[in-house]
């Protein structure tokens, strides 16, 4: 299924028609539209992104086209948009159907006619760009019930790339698991762990509800907080929703962290090393817990540490700052 999809994507590289992807989250839509890119003849030219869910109606405007100095309260200068900024090259539109209805007419424009203005302004840029769209709904559904505009589905489906869920190719299971595990090993500068047969048993016959993602997530913390050479299924099956624990009854639902199950009247979560967190835990604490479990694993090494979670040192200490750690200390002019 994945080399008919790489197939498709050469086919559809060669031309300069609008691209929907579509697959659920987890599945790499992002990876799809950078390939897409890399082997069109834009290649050369840049390759701009944009995350429609993580803005607002009035701040995606002004990131898509662009604005002009005093266009509203806060724009003291000129912007230029994202579909500027993509000239010559490849806009991909992340999530596109959370963009706004009272934005889909204006993207609609841009599609037909490759032209628009900033906000604030009145002359008309044109630009080359072609555009590389994806979701992780059915947009048949959302044109139905009136949350998207019909002629932009149909001027953004020209052609469409469906991305197969992982538990629709769980074929593919050992090779991803290795590569995974080549690269946070690479991470932490050390020998990749193997999985244990039991462990893989456990992965095909898993869900995989967060698709590739999910297992990446899931073999980054195995490779980090393990410690052994194999990495097997009673260290995995706590961290994967849905996999209940062998023999015991009241195992339900697990979260991210651990199995959720119900101690008397109150309901915690068991996680590998055997300490309770309560059944709602925010993301913060969660994070705080990963980052102290890694920070741990590499007796306070803080570039060692910020390496293996993928951020930078800075961004970890501002973290560990929020968390009441202590700067480290100095001597003789040189952090400790």
């Amino acid at each position: 299924v994945m080399r008919r999809l790489k197939e498709r994507i050469q086919q559809v590289a060669r031309t300069d028609e609008t691209v929907l992807i579509c697959g659920e989250s987890g599945t790499g839509k992002e990876l799809v539209a950078r390939a897409v890119h890399l082997a069109s003849r834009r290649a050369s030219g840049p390759m701009v992104s944009l995350n429609c869910p993580a803005l607002s109606p009035q701040l995606m405007e002004s990131e898509l086209f662009g604005h002009e100095r005093g266009a509203f309260t806060s724009a003291d200068a000129n912007r230029v948009g994202r579909f500027e900024l993509a000239d010559q090259g490849t806009i991909f539109l992340d999530e596109v159907t959370e963009i706004a209805p009272s934005l889909q007419a204006k993207l609609l424009r841009v599609l037909q006619e490759r032209s628009f203005e900033r906000v604030g302004a009145s002359n008309t840029l044109r630009v080359d760009v072609r555009v590389v769209a994806s979701t992780n709904r059915d947009l048949t559904r959302e044109v139905r019930e009136g949350r998207f505009r019909e002629d932009l589905y149909f001027r953004l489906a020209v052609v469409p790339l469906a991305i197969p869920a992982l538990r629709e190719r769980r074929d593919d299971l050992p090779e991803l698991c290795e590569h995974f595990l080549r690269r946070a090993a690479q991470r932490m500068g050390r020998e990749p762990a193997q999985l244990g047969a039991d462990a893989l048993t456990l992965f095909q016959e898993y869900h995989w509800p967060g698709n590739v993602r999910e297992l990446e997530n899931i073999i980054t913390r195995a490779t980090v907080l393990g410690t052994g050479e194999s990495i097997h299924a009673d260290e995995l099956r706590p961290w994967l929703i849905g996999a209940a624990t062998p023999g015991s009854p009241k195992a339900g639902p697990a979260t991210t962290l651990g199995l959720v199950r119900q101690d008397g009247s109150s309901v915690v979560v068991e996680e590998a090393d055997g300490v309770p967190l309560a059944a709602g835990t925010n993301l913060h604490d969660m994070e705080r817990k990963m980052i102290e479990a890694t920070l741990e694993q590499f007796d306070g090494h803080r570039e060692r540490t910020a390496k293996a979670l993928g951020i930078g040192v800075r961004t970890l200490t501002n973290k560990l700052r929020l968390y009441g750690y202590a700067p480290r200390a100095k001597s003789a002019g040189r952090a400790a």
